[in-house]
């Protein structure tokens, strides 16, 4: 099958960027990744310079492969990232836009390549439990809730790709935030530092640039995982509990 490709080339975030053209012929067999593999193959035989894309598992496990395609993250197949999607999805002739995922707190780095420490500095604000637990105990020792283990095993499958802030209109990052609050608040290991913890994350995250949740739950669309918004209100409730008690937490 031969394909029209329109992507976005950019040499920083600095430089302006702009569409590029290509024609690639792919199997319908292929993953998207290995068909852009295909056309960088094209453009270094031609001395040109291949586009620059993030990768790592290529299993639908790390989110590295984040990209915009034909204006959706990870492209036209619901809980599915951009490696994993095929081109058997596509038709002959398409043509197909791929652009990084937009936002101000995911700066450009190259081409489809961009900066999401903005994540790595909102999980080291207070994703984490820092109370000394001692030596490994029994799985069985701290009994859990079902429903509450259930409810954090879901959050916990948030794998911070981004597609969340992508699929928003104000970029927010308030499911990817709510996730991490959400798994570790969830859980009586966690409850201890759960109003500190929520405070912390929630600061970092507006002051790294990410806009507001108006609730068009675009986010839950578009997550390859599937995670709920009812981590947002959950997370919400937290913080405005948090908040009528942070003298005290100080």
């Amino acid at each position: 099958m031969k394909l029209q490709l329109k992507i976005w080339r950019q040499r920083s975030a600095t430089d302006k960027g702009y569409f590029e053209d290509h024609q690639v012929e792919a199997n319908e067999h292929m993953s998207f990744l290995e068909m852009l593999d295909v056309l960088n193959e094209e453009l270094l035989q031609q001395k040109k310079e291949p586009v620059a894309f993030e990768h790592d598992c290529r299993e639908g496990i790390c989110g590295a492969c984040s990209m915009v395609i034909n204006g959706q993250p990870h492209g036209p197949m619901q809980g599915t990232t951009t490696c994993q999607l095929h081109m058997r999805h596509f038709k002959d002739g398409q043509t197909i836009y791929i652009e990084p995922f937009r936002a101000k707190a995911f700066p450009v780095v190259k081409d489809l390549v961009i900066d999401r420490s903005a994540f790595d500095r909102i999980i080291q604000s207070g994703g984490y439990i820092s109370v000394n637990t001692g030596i490994t105990v029994d799985g069985n020792a701290i009994p859990v809730d079902r429903d509450d283990s259930s409810k954090a095993f879901d959050a916990a499958t948030c794998i911070g790709c981004g597609a969340c802030v992508a699929a928003c209109p104000n970029a927010s990052a308030m499911l990817f935030t709510s996730a991490k609050v959400s798994h570790l608040g969830l859980l009586p290991q966690g409850k201890l530092e759960a109003s500190r913890r929520v405070l912390k994350m929630v600061n970092q995250m507006d002051e790294e640039g990410f806009g507001r949740c108006s609730n068009i739950t675009a986010c839950e669309a578009e997550c390859p995982k599937g995670i709920s918004i009812a981590n947002i209100a959950r997370m919400n409730r937290e913080f405005f509990s948090a908040n009528l008690t942070a003298d005290k937490l100080s």
